[in-house]
């Protein structure tokens, strides 16, 4: 059972979070807490030239709403945080930050370039300093 476990979501992939959100649950120790992340990824400088200036801000209130649909529809008592960056690199932060015992998170079908995990669930896995489950 874990204490502090973060459950990384991908804003744009809800049904994964759909699937993950229930386990941390289940592993969650009596009186632990459960961090719901999403990180809204910067966009590359030649696209900034060409969108409006408000759509990262934009991105980030939709990312928040996500998220708190998602507790509401699990009816869980849990934090939300939505990070701005690299996901991986975001997703270790705030683990260490809050000193997660724990990071959930889901990882899509890999392709030949990641074959065993996705890019971001490779990284998060590599790097962690506590443990990960990756849902398939």
């Amino acid at each position: 059972m874990y204490s502090k476990i973060i459950v990384a979501v991908d804003v744009a992939a809800i049904e994964k979070a759909e699937r993950i959100v229930p386990r941390a649950v289940q592993l969650r120790r009596e009186g632990g807490k459960i961090l719901l992340v999403g990180v809204v990824e910067d966009l590359p400088g030649y696209v900034l030239a060409e969108v409006p200036a408000s759509i990262s801000l934009d991105a980030r209130r939709d990312a928040e709403a996500k998220l708190d649909e998602l507790r509401k529809r699990h009816g869980l008592d849990a934090e939300l945080e939505v990070r701005q960056g690299a996901p991986a690199r975001e997703l270790l932060a705030a683990a260490a930050e809050h000193k997660a015992d724990l990071i959930i998170l889901a990882s899509h079908r890999p392709d030949l370039s990641n074959y065993f995990l996705g890019a971001t669930a490779d990284r998060v896995v590599r790097h962690a300093r506590c443990s990960v489950l990756v849902d398939r």
